[in-house]
């Protein structure tokens, strides 16, 4: 019995130092170094209701929005991954050719890459400067605005996240919308 008892304690002792003290540091060192990071990267609207995440993709559709990279798991946070189909795929295929009459794309006006191909876990939010003034054209028309001030807004949410390590242009979709809306509301 006394064993027992004995065993007990180590388990429980070593529960809350493993489990809970672990989790409690790891936490600490999270909300002290890079609090926005650790609490989800989350987009707030001005009411600070919770629109999304940077980190996260969304599946927008409309033509007066941007589109982000196609996800095999249909931009689900929970299920992140790939399609792992063979890019012989005749799935892949179809999608490819669906993709390219959804943009509108021709051989003279070809669809950027990212624009057909989904990303590694299927929720990357950002697409290429590139690929964002591609969608430009069809953008302005649906909501009735100059291209000029659906470009400015793309250059305006433009970074460069490998600095000049790697100097790709990327946007965030969701922020791009987000300040297509407040561009439409006057904001």
């Amino acid at each position: 019995m006394q064993s027992l008892l004995a065993s007990i304690r180590i388990a429980v002792a070593t529960m809350l130092i493993c489990v809970a003290g672990y989790a409690g540091v790891i936490w600490g060192i999270g909300q002290t170094l890079t609090p926005e990071t650790a609490n989800g990267s989350l987009i707030l609207r001005d009411d600070g209701t919770v629109v999304g995440s940077r980190l996260v993709a969304q599946d927008f559709t409309r033509p007066e929005y941007f589109w982000p990279r196609p996800s095999a798991v249909g931009y689900n946070g929970a299920g992140a991954g790939g399609s792992n189909l063979s890019p012989t795929s005749e799935k892949v295929a179809e999608r490819g050719r669906e993709l390219v009459g959804r943009y509108g794309a021709t051989a003279e006006n070809p669809l950027p890459a990212e624009l057909a191909a989904a990303s590694g876990a299927g929720l990357d939010p950002h697409i290429s400067e590139h690929a964002a003034l591609y969608q430009a054209p069809r953008i302005a028309e649906a909501r009735g605005i100059d291209r000029s001030r659906v470009e400015t807004v793309i250059r305006d949410g433009v970074f460069s996240p490998g600095s000049f390590l790697a100097p790709d242009r990327l946007v965030n979709v969701l922020e791009l919308n987000l300040a297509l809306d407040r561009l439409g509301s006057g904001q």
